[in-house]
């Protein structure tokens, strides 16, 4: 996502040398794969303003008031301890490690990742596009005393959900007002802690797995969760295998309706949405050994090219031809 120091005025163009740049600031790698030839000078993919309040030297908010003209994806690496967005208008596809989630107007996630799994987000085009980022840059200062526990995981995650519909007034509310500066500040930053307090996902998690140190999400057993893990192993590890619901509901000593619930409690998607990524990121390394893109989707499990290319474009925001 696009993130400045300043604010900009309106309907400046955003060229892919704008986000590059902002990439190397940020540690961000952003990739332009329906933007004009490269043989243009520095193509617009972007045109809008870009707008930061530094609440506190822990606290920033950021909001980005696009219309995106060429579709264009990022990962992000540079960890924060906790990162927040809400889309406010049009949509996009976030995703870490192996979920992958598409949101739209009045959702939000929330997310600590690494510089090993890093954030990546796809925005379509051509839409207008507004999205709110609050960034939490440390959790010592002022947010040492919050009664949230602002810790974040030891391992990455995503989360999902819902602003609420006053938030969501509030925060549009906030987007018109007139106020200096300062009462603006003041008025920010009370809405990143209503967002902070909403949307982050700690007192949702259950206690931990004792054999793999993972949090269990509320409602599962630990045997459950167990079973839930053994079942993803497998299908990380042999994603070209075929699968049917039935059966792997059957290994897991589940009903196929039981299953697909408490997959999709565990890790925030299906488990057929799963097994595809798990098999694009497969054929992802294939093509960065010289693979084929005929070759690596029939190795990952794909009978068809054609259906191969449309997935993998979905997922990375690139056509695989442009690995090999």
């Amino acid at each position: 996502m696009v993130s400045l120091d300043r604010q900009t005025p309106c309907s400046v163009p955003l060229t892919t040398c704008d986000l590059l740049d902002l990439g190397q600031r940020f540690g961000i790698d952003y990739r332009f794969p329906d933007a004009p030839p490269r043989s243009q000078p520095s193509p617009c993919v972007a045109r809008g303003r870009v707008t930061e309040v530094e609440i506190d030297p822990t606290l920033r908010v950021t909001l980005s008031d696009l219309d995106v003209l060429h579709a264009y994806a990022s990962t992000s690496r540079r960890a924060v301890p906790w990162f927040l967005s809400v889309i406010l208008e049009g949509n996009i596809r976030v995703g870490l490690g192996r979920q992958s989630y598409q949101l739209q107007a009045g959702e939000a996630f929330s997310t600590h990742f690494s510089e090993q799994t890093g954030l990546e987000v796809f925005q379509p085009a051509p839409q207008r596009l507004r999205i709110l980022n609050v960034s939490v840059l440390a959790c010592s200062g002022p947010l040492a005393s919050s009664p949230i526990p602002l810790a974040p995981p030891a391992t990455p995650m995503l989360h999902t959900w819902r602003v609420p519909h006053f938030l969501y007034h509030s925060l549009e509310a906030a987007l018109t007002s007139t106020w200096p500066l300062s009462r603006q500040r003041l008025l920010w930053q009370g809405l990143a802690l209503q967002l902070l307090a909403h949307g982050l996902p700690s007192s949702g998690l259950g206690p931990s797995d004792e054999r793999t140190g993972q949090r269990i999400p509320a409602g599962l057993s630990r045997r459950d969760h167990q079973r839930l893990e053994q079942l993803r192993h497998r299908l990380e590890h042999h994603p070209h295998h075929e699968y049917r619901l039935a059966q792997l509901a059957r290994d897991a000593a589940m009903s196929p309706s039981s299953l697909r619930d408490k997959f999709q409690r565990c890790y925030g998607c299906s488990v057929f949405d799963y097994l595809r990524r798990c098999r694009l990121t497969q054929a992802q390394e294939y093509l960065r050994q010289g693979y084929s893109v005929q070759q690596a989707a029939h190795a990952c499990g794909y009978r068809h090219a054609t259906n191969f290319a449309t997935a993998f474009r979905r997922q990375f925001g690139v056509s695989p031809g442009s690995l090999t």
